[in-house]
């Protein structure tokens, strides 16, 4: 229920037009009081019964600017008993003040005006017949000279006239106004798309420069280290051509081993830090799983997780860019790492559902509250420490870039699980039942021509909001 106070005096409802046109009204009438006390103090009448209507006008003035200040329209929902009130007070002057030649007539126009501004077009016509009906009273109450005919005829014509014209005026100002405010609007919704389409950008040019830095640095050190790893490799292979005793043979047979996996690893590091390469073709979602899990694997807290992938094989391929769709998996099984804690478990899958492809990545994370989830696609954005924002915000444009979408659904305390759903690719009749030839937009490229994914991810781990 409404406070006596918000009946009285209610808040302007939409933009500030309103507030302005009230500021108008209040000016008009301060004008008029003090106007009027000077007509009233010097005139042949009787000042006192003047005074006293003008005091009561002042109380209302009063109150009116208190309530303005405050953010408030002093009997806003009252308009035409106002304008009641108004024609009673004027007339009551013009009786006590030479009838109707009286010039307190002329802050009838006044009120007009005031109506106009304030109020849609059917309350200054309202007023005017107000007006026009108080004004004619006075033929009864008043003697009336031969010359009062004239002047109450052109006082009626005026009234009509100003009426006709403050309304116009008045609706053209109020369709300027409503204008300014639509292209004001408009004008601040250009401003914050073209604001966020440069951070974008920004984003984009940020993330790339850091994968090209990566791949120098990756392939750096796959060649500092395969140089020495190399020596090491050919001394064990001279010594182990020796006549040597069963506990030497079994160490050397262990160096050997770890000498193989350092080998191992250091060609993925080097195929994954690979310039990546834009042409479109047809790709395998198993291998996409397979590339992105083998070397996600040396990611810090990768061995200390459960990760399991079941992607079958017969999936219809994925049309696009095999390094970007290798970039898309990974960097979220990076990011359901990050949200897990030691013993979490991570599953990848796949199926095929109406001429689509959808890879989901789950955790038993922490959960995504509900607060972050609409802000984890943005640009910058990152509840990590060691986070940069970029991670999410590539993961969509790479998805959006190839006819696909990505959703999130998470709750607190139930992990989290990233579906990306993709188009397959359209089968073809030739031996293995699809066509090889490899697809290219109008450039040859992508939109969105993303580098390799990076060893450390960027963006929003899930669970870890």
């Amino acid at each position: 229920m409404p406070s006596f106070l918000d009946r009285l005096a209610p808040r302007p409802t939409g933009s500030q037009i309103e507030l302005q046109a009230e500021s108008i009204a209040v000016s008009i009438r301060w004008f008029g009081l003090v106007v009027g006390a000077v007509v009233a103090n010097s005139a042949g009448a009787d000042p006192l019964p003047l005074n006293i209507i003008l005091l009561l006008g002042l109380a209302y003035t009063v109150l009116d600017t208190a309530f303005f200040l405050r953010g408030r329209v002093f009997l806003r929902d009252l308009p035409l008993g106002v304008s009641a009130l108004e024609a009673l007070f004027i007339t009551l002057l013009c009786y006590f003040e030479h009838g109707l030649d009286s010039p307190f007539r002329f802050y009838y126009l006044l009120s007009l005006v005031c109506g106009a501004v304030r109020h849609p077009p059917r309350v200054p016509l309202i007023t005017c017949g107000l007006n026009c009906l108080g004004y004619s009273t006075l033929l009864f109450f008043v003697p009336v000279a031969p010359n009062d005919w004239r002047v109450m005829a052109f006082t009626l014509v005026v009234l009509l006239w100003v009426t006709a014209a403050a309304v116009a005026l008045a609706r053209l100002l109020k369709r300027a106004a409503a204008e300014l405010a639509a292209g004001k609007e408009q004008l601040e919704t250009r401003i914050a798309e073209r604001t966020q389409e440069l951070e974008e950008s920004q984003a984009q040019v940020l993330h790339q420069e850091k994968m090209a830095a990566f791949g120098l640095l990756a392939a750096g050190i796959a060649h500092e280290v395969g140089n020495p790893l190399t020596s090491i490799s050919a001394v064990v292979q001279m010594l182990d051509r020796r006549d040597l005793d069963g506990y030497t043979r079994e160490k050397l047979t262990l160096v050997t081993g770890q000498l193989a996996r350092i080998q191992t690893i250091l060609r993925e590091l080097v195929t994954f830090s690979r310039p990546a390469t834009h042409e479109r073709g047809r790709v395998s979602a198993r291998e996409v799983v397979d590339e992105a899990l083998s070397i996600a694997k040396y990611y810090r807290g990768g061995k200390s997780r459960t990760i399991t992938a079941d992607v079958p094989a017969d999936l219809p391929p994925l049309p696009g860019v095999r390094d970007q769709l290798v970039q898309v998996v990974f960097n979220l099984v990076l990011n359901a790492i990050d949200a897990t804690g030691k013993g979490g478990r991570i599953d990848v899958t796949a199926t095929a559902n109406d001429g689509h492809v959808e890879l989901a990545v789950a955790d038993d994370g922490a959960g995504i509250p509900a607060d972050v989830r609409p802000r984890l696609f943005r640009p910058y954005f990152t509840t990590k420490p060691h986070g940069t924002g970029l991670g999410l915000f590539v993961i969509r444009r790479i998805v959006e870039a190839h006819g696909g979408r990505v959703a999130v659904e998470s709750a607190p305390g139930a992990g989290t699980t990233f579906r990306v759903t993709l188009p397959a690719a359209v089968p073809r009749a030739d031996a293995l039942g699809y066509d090889r030839r490899p697809l290219r937009g109008e450039d040859g490229e992508l939109p969105f021509a993303a580098e390799r994914p990076a060893a450390v991810a960027q963006g929003v781990s899930p669970g870890t909001q």
